[in-house]
């Protein structure tokens, strides 16, 4: 397992080894021994699933403590373009965000933790978009950044994305006071 770390403190990409044969392949797709090294030790609880036709936008959205959540992304068909945004009030990096290419081909897997919002295009059809998370899904914790806020700049690659009616009115960044 080879790992990538960002500008970002605390986002990291996995990309595991594949084994190939004549048969197929064969890889892991978790192992908490990725994290040790790093000096983490998530704890999931949850595994979500969602499929997403090409130009579906999902985001940004994260969960408020006590429920906020770290999560472990991938995707097991198709690509999405991954983003996170830092919203921990005392990093240097507040309100900059990183994007990862997820490719099913790559098997390739993006680490979140909790302070970030998240969210992700499909760029093919039936993108299979699988999350492991700390915490369990609250409702009463949900919360979101607008997906096209100008202050974040985040180029999607899509000209016109399928947003749900509830991602189209989440706050501005400049209007979100941060509980992280």
């Amino acid at each position: 397992m080879e790992h990538t770390l960002f500008h970002i403190q605390g986002l990291i990409e996995f990309t595991p080894r594949i084994f190939r044969d004549e048969r197929g392949y064969f890889l892991e797709t978790f192992s908490q021994k990725w994290f040790e090294p790093l000096g983490l030790a998530p704890n999931f609880v949850q595994d979500n699933q969602s499929v997403s036709g090409r130009g579906v936008l999902r985001g940004l959205h994260f969960q408020k403590p006590p429920h906020a959540q770290a999560k472990l992304v991938r995707v097991s068909s198709g690509k999405a373009l991954d983003v996170a945004v830092d919203l921990r009030k005392d990093s240097p990096t507040y309100g900059q965000h990183v994007t990862c290419l997820l490719d099913a081909e790559k098997h390739n897997q993006f680490y979140i933790p909790a302070g970030f919002a998240h969210g992700f295009v499909a760029l093919e059809d039936n993108t299979t978009f699988l999350y492991k998370c700390t915490d369990f899904y609250a409702p009463t914790a949900e919360g979101g950044i607008l997906w096209n806020d100008p202050a974040l700049s985040i180029s999607w690659g899509i000209a016109a994305p399928l947003v749900s009616p509830k991602d189209e009115i989440l706050p501005l960044l400049k209007d979100f006071d941060s509980p992280f």
